[in-house]
């Protein structure tokens, strides 16, 4: 079972004044807490707000390795915010996000090639750089992982 969840207003706790922007690894912590009862394997949590992790500027999103929770941000997905206008590349970057960081909840780890999905990325051309999908490596480092 999987499920999507909207997050329609972050917690201020996770909030850092100094840097305009949520702290992802609180807002997980969180919101493990908070979804202790829902019954999913996975839960994705989407949200609005720009995130940042402990010793990186942003982060696009963040998942418990392994857990069942990944979070991602529309924030810094949106071809606007790079004064770009393509709906196209938008959900395209929407995608890669959410399967990367589910791929970290199955146990997934970076991979070094710039193409997988699993491929760590350090800005938004890395994100359109990157496929979809991940690599036949990392396919198979997952199917082991399901078994």
């Amino acid at each position: 079972c999987f499920t999507i969840l909207r997050l329609p207003k972050p917690p201020e706790e996770a909030y850092s004044p100094l840097r305009r922007q949520y702290n992802s690894t609180r807002i997980l912590s969180l919101l493990e807490v908070e979804l202790a009862g829902v019954k999913a394997d996975r839960i994705l949590a989407i949200t609005g707000v720009d995130l940042y992790a402990d010793g990186l500027n942003f982060v696009f999103g963040e998942a418990q390795f392994p857990g069942r929770i990944a979070l991602i941000s529309l924030h810094r997905l949106k071809p606007s915010y790079y004064g770009e206008g393509n709906g196209k590349l938008f959900k395209s970057r929407l995608r890669k996000e959410a399967v990367h960081e589910l791929g970290h909840t199955f146990g997934l780890p970076h991979c070094p090639n710039p193409a997988c999905v699993m491929h760590f990325s350090n800005s938004i051309w890395d994100t359109d750089r990157k496929g979809e999908t991940p690599c036949a490596s990392c396919a198979e480092r997952l199917r082991r992982l399901l078994q």
